[in-house]
């Protein structure tokens, strides 16, 4: 059985059964994915991290599928209900609508009007009439009507046989798989306002009155609209024509123009009008949610990974201000581990005696404590705080940068910040976070639950758990590719190294604490409860950077320093040499170095880390600074230009902060001045961006932006490609529902290509 899903998985993901077995094989074993994409490359084939994510994910649909399978057969075998053949068709299935559509019939279900028929004893009149012989309906029928069971004239007998017919209809495989079809093929998205509703739902006036097809609506109106109607605004329903459906049904079952065969089509509309439709829309409902939960998840897992792989500033000496106006503004310092040394309240914003106080402190602390660079928050008054920092006489070479503060009330009042800061209050935690962030974002970032960030859309709508599970892969998959430096890093960074977890990082921190920093790799072993196997996994991604061998503060694993030491040793030079010297190193034949367990690919990531040893894979800091005087929406004027970041990515563009107190959007539209499918094709989170102010609304908070060298014109469209419809009006982009362009009833319906699986996690990564 596995191998049958190993080949399986192979042909879908276009790669080798045994691949797929012998990294099954290892993630049985409790292998990660950064582990095995990184030291395990014979092994998989170097196969990357997406690939292996899939293959994870894969196995994990195949299994719940054999589980459903199982509970099935069990449940038939103990009713007496299974045959040959339904355990061959059972075994056949390969989807979980296939294997539920056969499992219908046999399924216990509530009393239902077929059932109240069959105890009237109408299933043989029913079965006379199915099979749409030539007879007199009315005479077989008064066979059936007895006062004992209730059937007291023909048309009940009548009616209770077409309600057991529509029930075989509904169960019927063909039918639901062709209705199945139909539905998401042409099927129509309606949705109307419920009338009582016009004026307290105005956030979904462009709902009021929409339709488009189901196969290309997209994931951000899905999302929408799913919302509005629960909270009980907007009424929604997903159904293809009636006529075209029913035609389907009747060709499927109703065989002629006899009598019987009349009442066989009067079932067939009654199942799929009170039946078939009503159970199809909940399966493309549930479908459509899906394929949109996977879309808004992958946009998510996208920004998530951008804003964790952000440029840190490094380990500086830093001044982190919190701003504010009538409370102040939080000043904390921090040292270049990001300890806090010192903290004070500053009220630059009040009066000019109040900010001459503010500027002598901040003076001070710059000198105190070597201040290196100074974090402002970009939240209320951040803009205001900034002008008055860079008036300050402070020294050329302090750079004063705005630092997104997302999130960092969360991290304030968690019981983390708490355990780490008992004797501070929650505005000196969130200043002291700003700080950290601009030091190093990954290592701050990490504290805080990804769904606190701010970035990707509709998160609260989405399946949770799924979600999670992808975001939390993001994480561990963001921190393993920096790697980590095992005597500075916190428990809540340490847990996302693979191998480790929670409590294992508690004890390393923990022994850190009571025995000063590690010394080596090899000291790691003598933490509590971290065995062979856990060291095996996480070494290669913890960093020793003081330690006497050199090799501790790369990416080589300690499994493969004999294989650096026998280089070496051929150069007739030390390890620290052959690191020092690349003429060295490119007289390195590797192949010389081949083994059983080693091969070309671990020898050739050997030789890149040598020659960068530790090398951090994140882009280097960029300060990015605003207009000067341009601090409120109404300083804006049509066709500024102006520098700006970007700090959220959607489906339908990217938000960008020009520093006003409003993010503003560029529309998928306003992006490149060609044509291009996805915002993430152009931007990243965290990106320096030129655009140019389209439109204003100040009364409503929204501001238009285009990133085109000629702003309003049409992009090019490549003539091989075929566009999608634009997914949100700029001029109404700010409502989170993100409200359509325009209607597009007569829009030619398009048909999705079936997918095997879908995996947001290994489509984000695909974006690196």
């Amino acid at each position: 059985m596995n191998q049958l899903r190993y080949e399986k998985i192979a042909q879908e993901l276009n790669i080798s059964a045994k691949q797929v077995s012998d990294t099954a094989a290892m993630i049985a074993e409790g292998a990660t994915v950064p582990f095995i994409a990184r030291y395990r490359k014979e092994v998989t084939g170097s196969l990357d991290e997406v690939a292996i994510t899939a293959i994870r994910d894969r196995l994990t649909q195949l299994e719940e599928l054999e589980n459903r399978r199982t509970a099935i057969l069990k449940s038939l075998t103990e009713r007496n209900l299974l045959t040959a053949e339904l355990t061959e068709k059972i075994a056949a299935a390969e989807t979980m609508s296939v294997l539920e559509d056969i499992y219908l019939p046999f399924r216990p279900k509530r009393r239902t009007r077929a059932t109240i028929a069959r105890e009237k004893g109408l299933e043989p009149l029913a079965v006379k009439i199915f099979s749409q012989e030539e007879m007199d309906i009315a005479f077989e029928a008064t066979a059936f009507i007895s006062e004992e069971k209730g059937v007291a004239t023909v048309d009940e007998a009548l009616a209770g046989a077409r309600d057991i017919i529509a029930e075989w209809v509904n169960e019927d495989q063909d039918a639901r798989a062709k209705m199945r079809t139909l539905f998401m093929d042409k099927g129509v998205i309606s949705c109307k306002v419920l009338p009582d509703k016009i004026e307290s739902g105005i956030k979904y006036k462009d709902y009021y009155e929409w339709e488009e097809p189901v196969a290309t609506a997209p994931s951000h109106r899905v999302l929408a609209m799913r919302r509005g109607e629960r909270e009980e605004f907007l009424m929604l329903r997903m159904a293809p024509p009636e006529e075209e459906a029913l035609t389907i049904l009747e060709e499927l079952f109703v065989k002629n123009e006899s009598h019987a065969a009349n009442q066989v089509q009067l079932a067939v509309h009654d199942s799929y009008k009170r039946l078939l439709s009503l159970s199809m829309e909940t399966e493309i409902r549930l479908t459509t949610k899906k394929r949109a939960d996977e879309t808004a998840i992958k946009i998510f897992a996208d920004n998530l990974r951008q804003l964790l792989l952000a440029p840190p500033l490094g380990q500086k000496a830093v001044l982190a201000v919190d701003p504010g106006f009538r409370t102040g503004c939080k000043t904390v310092c921090l040292d270049r581990q990001g300890k806090l040394l010192g903290h004070e309240a500053i009220f630059p914003l009040l009066s000019e005696k109040a900010r001459e106080a503010a500027g002598q402190a901040v003076r001070n602390f710059c000198s105190k404590y070597s201040i290196e660079a100074i974090a402002v928050g970009n939240g209320t008054a951040g803009r205001e705080t900034e002008a008055f920092l860079k008036s300050l006489d402070l020294p050329k070479e302090i750079p004063v940068v705005m630092v997104n503060e997302s999130g960092a009330s969360i991290y304030s009042a968690s019981q983390l910040a708490r355990d780490e800061f008992p004797d501070e209050d929650i505005t000196v935690r969130g200043a002291v976070s700003i700080g950290r962030r601009l030091m190093d974002p990954l290592a701050e970032l990490v504290k805080i639950e990804p769904k606190a960030i701010g970035v990707g859309q509709y998160q609260h709508d989405v399946d949770q758990d799924a979600l999670q599970c992808c975001l939390d892969d993001m994480v561990i998959s963001c921190v393993n590719a920096v790697g980590v430096e095992v005597n500075t890093a916190s428990a809540q960074l340490l847990a996302h190294i693979s191998g480790l977890g929670p409590s294992l990082a508690e004890n390393i921190v923990k022994y850190r604490d009571e025995n000063g920093p590690f010394p080596a790799r090899a000291e790691l072993k003598k933490v509590k409860r971290l065995g062979a196997k856990a060291y095996e996994q996480a070494a290669g991604f913890l960093r020793v950077r003081d330690s006497a061998n050199p090799l501790d503060a790369s990416a080589v694993h300690p499994e493969s320093y004999s294989i650096v030491e026998k280089m070496a040793q051929d150069q007739g030079c030390s390890v620290v040499d052959l690191i020092a010297d690349d003429a060295r190193r490119q007289k390195i034949v590797l192949t010389d170095y081949v083994s059983e367990k080693t091969g070309l690919p671990t020898l050739k990531d050997i030789l890149a880390e040598l020659a960068k040893p530790g090398r951090d894979p994140r882009e280097q800091f960029e300060n990015v600074i605003f207009a000067e005087g341009i601090d409120k929406i109404s300083d804006l004027t049509l066709g500024m230009k102006l520098t700006g970041v970007v700090t959220n990515i959607t489906a339908f563009g990217a938000f960008v902060d020009i520093g006003v107190h409003q993010d503003g959007l560029v529309h998928l539209s306003e992006m490149a001045d060609r044509f291009i499918k996805a915002p993430a094709d152009v931007v990243k989170a965290n990106q320096k961006v030129e655009v140019t102010v389209l439109a204003v609304d100040a009364q409503r908070k929204r501001i238009s932006l285009s990133m085109k060298k000629t702003p309003g014109e049409k992009p090019v469209r490549d003539k091989v490609e075929q566009p999608t419809p634009a997914a949100g009006s700029p001029s109404e982009y700010k409502i989170s529902l993100c409200p359509p362009q325009r209607k597009n009833k007569d829009k030619k319906r398009g048909k999705e290509l079936p997918k095997p699986f879908n995996n947001p996690f290994a489509d984000a990564l695909r974006r690196r």
